[in-house]
């Protein structure tokens, strides 16, 4: 993984700022969050955060963390050209180091400002799943372990996939979507439950049967059978989905409950901890890294 420099850092959430990708009023990820996700020490990340600070860009609150607080700099047109030309100075130098004359520097130039729409391409991701709720779940993982943040979109829906610039498509939905590969961006995915939470479920010794909580029915018989494939439990499974503001009538006489993060405020406003395991995917690395470069390593 890149090893992320305070100034690299800071420059990337500047664009993503300016490119609202970070609202004004959101709170940008901790400190610690972020240097995790990006492979650097929280202390790296709270020095590129207070450069921002010092531009106006983001705010400390107290026990909020950092907050956007404006969608530009305060820099004036005078300041932004000035601090433009001393970075094309320097970047010209280092190009006339390598070899390269005023033509095909002027090639590369030209180049690049051709993929200047990178930034709204990359507003426009969305996840895709079998159901809403699984995008979901995959999609809360990519944002929890990587930080990308994005959209949720049915499998089949088609006619709204040609509508985003990139999709995370689970590898196992690959093949469905590599006819739009020519027009989108389209990243596969590899995922898996989390071990931990597996072993949790393992080691519930003497369950007669496990209670599982989706938000959408859709998702019970995958996920249904994906936990019996991997845990081999040989008790029986009693499932439902969240219907308003009630849980299934099953929950009161099960010992335990496994739920999706869809139905996570249901389940986790009546249901005891200690009787309630939620479901996460783990992105393998590869997958990972390759979504971060996406959004951190250009």
């Amino acid at each position: 993984m890149v090893q992320h420099s305070a100034k690299h850092i800071a420059d990337r959430i500047r664009l993503m700022i300016t490119t609202k990708q970070f609202q004004v009023g959101e709170t940008l990820p901790s400190t610690r969050v972020l240097g995790k996700q990006l492979g650097t020490s929280f202390h790296t990340v709270r020095k590129a955060y207070q450069h921002l600070t010092d531009e106006g860009l983001v705010e400390s609150e107290q026990g909020r963390g950092f907050i956007v607080r404006r969608q530009s700099t305060t820099l004036d047109k005078s300041e932004r050209l000035e601090l433009g030309a001393t970075k094309m100075q320097t970047l010209i130098e280092e190009l006339i180091g390598y070899g390269l004359d005023e033509s095909e520097v002027e090639a590369i130039f030209e180049e690049q400002i051709s993929f200047m729409e990178w930034p709204d391409r990359i507003q426009s991701i969305a996840t895709v799943g079998e159901t809403i709720e699984l995008a979901k779940l995959l999609s809360d993982s990519i944002k929890n372990q990587i930080g990308v943040k994005s959209s949720t979109l049915k499998a089949d829906n088609y006619d709204e996939a040609v509508k985003y610039d990139a999709l995370f498509v689970p590898i196992y939905l690959m093949k469905e979507f590599r006819n739009l590969g020519e027009s989108i961006r389209i990243l596969p995915v590899v995922f898996h439950y989390d071990a931990d939470v597996l072993l949790s479920i393992i080691d519930r010794a003497g369950l007669e049967a496990i209670g599982l909580v989706t938000a959408d029915e859709d998702s019970i018989p995958k996920i249904i059978n994906e936990l019996k494939t991997l845990i081999r439990f040989e008790g029986s499974f009693v499932a439902g989905a969240t219907y308003g503001k009630s849980l299934p009538l099953f929950v009161r006489n099960t010992d335990l409950i496994v739920y999706t993060p869809a139905s996570a405020r249901l389940v986790e406003a009546k249901i005891p901890e200690r009787n309630r395991i939620k479901l996460e995917y783990i992105i393998s690395k590869k997958s990972a890294d390759a979504i971060r470069s996406e959004l951190w390593d250009q």
